[in-house]
């Protein structure tokens, strides 16, 4: 009994889907009525509206400002440091060529 009415329910669900797909297809502005979306927009202000007004928020904000602050330091000292030694193995690669040069000469 209950296999019977699970292949009838997924049958049912599986029409019903089919039933979507074809309105959609056949009827986009209905279906664009029909759609569920937010009774309001949301203000582009309202973040900072907020971390103006709730200190418990404003203080996750400023921390989470402060590690990407951090991060980012840290990957420019990281490229920095990386430009630096690859400068300084390009001279001892010319003060290495200089030397290998006036040898052959």
């Amino acid at each position: 009994m209950s296999s019977a009415f699970t292949r009838l329910r997924v049958r049912l669900a599986l029409a019903l889907g089919a039933a979507e797909i074809r309105a959609r297809l056949r009827m986009p502005r209905l279906m664009w009525a029909l759609t569920r979306r937010a009774a309001h927009p949301t203000s582009p202000f309202a973040e900072l509206v907020r971390i103006e007004s709730d200190p418990a928020y404003r203080a996750l904000f400023y921390a989470q400002l402060d590690a990407a602050l951090e991060d980012r330091l840290a990957a420019r000292i990281a490229v920095v440091d990386e430009v630096e030694a690859a400068a300084e193995r390009l001279k001892a690669l010319i003060r290495h060529g200089e030397r290998d040069h006036g040898r052959a000469a």
